[in-house]
């Protein structure tokens, strides 16, 4: 049960960091606030659940047996009741960011690029292949390096089905591209680390 609390609290404060950036003055810009956000749950609680704290690095996860089943499906609800509180938290103490929103081929491309190449960072901690004191500034700088691709590519740089429910950009496009993208990734890193499981 701790881990699947510790999936819905990361998530929470992941979501509800995005959307107060977004919706507010904060001089961070708000890719970074979600790189930063992230990296300190992969220090905090990690060691508990891996800190996914998004549906699509779950599925990505599951594709390379890193998560049982059950706890990929335990871990999605979690996630996007996570999001759903930091949904209508942040509608209560701020003015909503108008997001757009397409369901076009080039967005799923964009954000299935973006989270192919967070995934790949996250898969080299999930093998151990990161050093372990690294581990949240690798997955943090990946994040980062995702959104990126994606946001410079035209598309909104979630990468993240949950935080994209916090944030009004749920859409098809949002969902699909970054857990095809998420899993490409995860299988891409097990394939040229030469990973066997």
């Amino acid at each position: 049960m701790k881990k699947y609390i510790a999936e819905f609290v990361g998530t929470f404060a992941l979501a509800y960091a995005v959307s107060l950036s977004l919706a507010g003055n904060f001089p961070v810009p708000t890719p970074v606030m979600a790189a930063l956000t992230l990296g300190i749950f992969v220090y905090t609680v990690g060691h508990i659940s891996g800190a996914h704290l998004n549906p699509a690095i779950t599925i990505g996860a599951l594709s390379i047996n890193k998560i049982k089943l059950k706890d990929a499906v335990c871990y999605i609800v979690a996630q996007f009741l996570g999001a759903g509180l930091a949904w209508y938290l942040s509608d209560q103490v701020v003015a909503r960011a108008t997001l757009t929103v397409t369901d076009s081929p080039w967005v799923f491309l964009a954000e299935g690029l973006g989270a192919f190449f967070f995934a790949f960072g996250v898969a080299s901690v999930m093998y151990g292949r990161a050093p372990k004191d690294l581990w949240g500034v690798v997955v943090g700088s990946s994040l980062l390096l995702g959104i990126s691709f994606s946001a410079l590519m035209n598309a909104n740089g979630v990468l993240n089905p949950a935080v994209a429910l916090a944030i009004g950009s749920f859409g098809t496009m949002y969902v699909l591209g970054p857990i095809v993208g998420a899993g490409l990734g995860m299988w891409a890193y097990k394939t040229v680390s030469g990973e066997k499981k």
